[in-house]
């Protein structure tokens, strides 16, 4: 048994070393065959594999919480009930494996926030690489980077992501540096990764978000190239009491 064991680990099988024991001693009680006993084994190292890789999606997407759907008040507003089912498809991820991006505007508290952050969950839930960041988090980060002579791998760090949340768009002004270091990374990503956004403005006043009328359409343009634009309307649901 030890010899076995030991193999296990050398082929970094840690679960099924675990198991070994409990799974023979299973067989033996309900006269299982070695095949079963086998695919008992596997199932459980496959299981807790996908546990640690969910784990691991989650940490490194920097979520703060995890928010599910089911959650979601639809009923709170008109504007969720009519795109609902658009909502609902984006919780399948297929966006993802085609690239589209998502943008998600409306005013404070309308919800774009938490859809954001339950799609990008589920990404995590379903083993893909997520990334969740507001957008002057992002912006100081990547500065920071460049003062540091660093900036090159910081925007890696943003480019690489299958998903990229990028939330509260168009909250503060981003400035000349801060625009362009976020069209390097929205550039980079056009029709490779997917990205969703959430902003309080519509495209018209993108101008005053970031530098230039001409970076902000640049931007834009790939943006909406290949997505899905959600409107949400109402007051803030935190008000609703």
């Amino acid at each position: 048994m030890n010899t076995v064991v030991e193999k296990f680990k050398t082929l970094r099988l840690k679960n099924c070393a675990q198991n070994i024991e409990n799974i023979i001693e299973q067989a033996n009680q309900k006269n299982l065959s070695p095949l079963q006993a086998i695919e008992r084994l596997i199932d459980i190292e496959i299981e807790e594999r996908n546990k640690a890789r969910m784990a691991l999606r989650f940490k490194q997407s920097r979520l703060d919480t995890k928010l599910t759907i089911d959650q979601f008040d639809f009923n709170y507003h008109k504007s969720r009930q009519a795109q609902k089912s658009i909502i609902l498809s984006l919780m399948d991820l297929e966006f993802i494996e085609k690239k589209k991006d998502v943008i998600m505007i409306g005013n404070p508290g309308t919800g774009k926030s938490y859809l954001a952050k339950c799609i990008a969950f589920a990404a995590t839930q379903a083993g893909i690489k997520t990334l969740f960041t507001t957008a002057m988090d992002m912006v100081n980060h990547l500065i920071a980077a460049e003062a540091d002579h660093n900036l090159l791998k910081k925007l890696k760090y943003y480019q690489t992501p299958d998903i990229l949340v990028v939330d509260e768009i168009g909250y503060l002004p981003l400035g000349q540096q801060g625009s362009n270091l976020i069209f390097q990374v929205i550039s980079a990503r056009h029709e490779k990764k997917s990205t969703m956004i959430t902003t309080n403005l519509p495209f018209a006043q993108w101008g005053n978000i970031f530098d230039s009328t001409t970076v902000a359409t640049a931007i834009a343009d790939r943006l909406v190239y290949n997505s899905e634009i959600l409107v949400l309307e109402g007051p803030s649901y935190r008000k609703r009491k």
